[in-house]
């Protein structure tokens, strides 16, 4: 989570509330696209690769759920 910049760990809470990339981009006026952006960064920092089997959003928000 420490390499995570403050804006990525917004994304990540409104991940965590359960809102689209659409929600979390009107929520904090930015574009679909840099919601995109900050998405799969937060997920390529937090080492959570593709997957055709798996949601990578579910592991991230536990994640951040369980941060000290």
């Amino acid at each position: 989570m420490a390499s995570l910049s403050a804006r990525e760990r917004e994304v990540l809470a409104l991940m965590a509330e359960g809102r689209t990339n659409v929600g979390t981009a009107r929520r904090l006026w930015l574009t679909d696209r840099t919601v995109e952006t900050h998405v799969s960064s937060i997920l390529a920092k937090l080492g959570l690769a593709n997957s055709e089997e798996d949601h990578r959003r579910v592991p991230a928000v536990l994640l951040y759920l369980n941060r000290p």
